[in-house]
């Protein structure tokens, strides 16, 4: 799957101060309903609930939470990159300062994981990664994970 597809360049913030895991993703939430039109409580409890059956920090500082949201129509994505690390209870217990939030469609099992492979798929690339990391503008991060040839 193409992540162009389901990120925007406006869902791609940079330098976005979290004090905590709970409240980045309360805020994260409070974005993508105004971005979605969708209940701010319903995305907040859809990915904490997620969170509940095991942290998606997958290690290296990046997290991808991830969770189906009741009434949405076509997967929605927002690419972020914290001004602190903070702990995301990560695998490897390094600090997050990549967070990549991944919503789905309730129905549809297979586009879940083909989205959620998409997005783990470009993360291992140390290329992307240093290029999020470095970015100065927002379309910088959007051109380093979005860009096909990368």
């Amino acid at each position: 799957m193409i992540l162009s597809q389901f990120i925007k360049p406006e869902s791609v913030m940079i330098d976005l101060p979290a004090p905590s895991k709970t409240k980045l993703l309360r805020s994260l939430s409070d974005q993508a309903a105004l971005a979605l039109d969708l209940p701010a409580d319903d995305i907040f409890q859809a990915i904490h609930n997620r969170e509940k059956l095991g942290s998606t920090g997958v290690g290296e500082g990046i997290a991808i939470p991830h969770a189906p949201v009741p009434g949405l129509e076509t997967p929605f994505g927002m690419v972020i990159r914290l001004k602190k690390p903070i702990d995301f209870e990560s695998i490897d217990d390094i600090p997050v300062d990549i967070v990549c939030l991944l919503l789905m469609p309730g129905q549809s099992s297979t586009t879940y994981l083909n989205v959620l492979a998409s997005m783990a798929r470009k993360l291992r690339s140390p290329k992307v990664v240093k290029s999020i990391r470095q970015a100065v503008l927002t379309e910088q991060v959007y051109t380093a994970l979005c860009d096909e040839a990368a």
